[in-house]
């Protein structure tokens, strides 16, 4: 997966701190729809630097795509699937909608929980592994 990001600071000799702008499905383009009101936050993270890209400059880093869906399934897919097999295994055991609520939620809480530790594991490990390929 290939972004568009400004190098902040150089780390090391072979590597600096970016920041990449965290996209969403709205595409911030609020002249056009003045809804929410958010700006794009961005995302630091540390890069390999091979090229030598200096603070300011604006480059082409790479990720792992593969690393990427991984936590995107994690993120979203996980807590939905725990939320709909809560449902579907309560409503075979009991007819209390009540009690397949209940268990729907406290699935879709522990996806949540889930994906808040895989996150911090993650961070503790290093991320996601950023390369700078090019300057823009």
């Amino acid at each position: 997966m290939t972004q568009i990001a400004t190098v902040e600071r150089i780390l090391d000799a072979d590597h600096a701190e970016i920041s990449v702008p965290r996209k969403s499905a709205c595409g911030h383009d609020c002249e056009e729809c003045a809804g929410c009101g958010v700006s794009g936050a961005s995302v630091y993270a540390r890069a390999s630097n091979p090229i030598g890209a200096q603070p300011g400059q604006k480059v082409v880093v790479e990720s792992s795509t593969k690393k990427m869906l991984r936590i995107v399934v994690l993120v979203y897919l996980i807590p939905v699937v725990l939320f709909l097999a809560g449902y579907v295994i309560t409503s075979m055991l009991t007819a209390s909608v009540a009690a397949q609520y209940a268990v729907a939620g406290a699935g879709f809480v522990l996806g949540i929980v889930f994906a808040i530790f895989y996150d911090r594991w993650l961070r503790a490990r290093g991320g996601l592994s950023f390369n700078i390929v090019r300057l823009f």
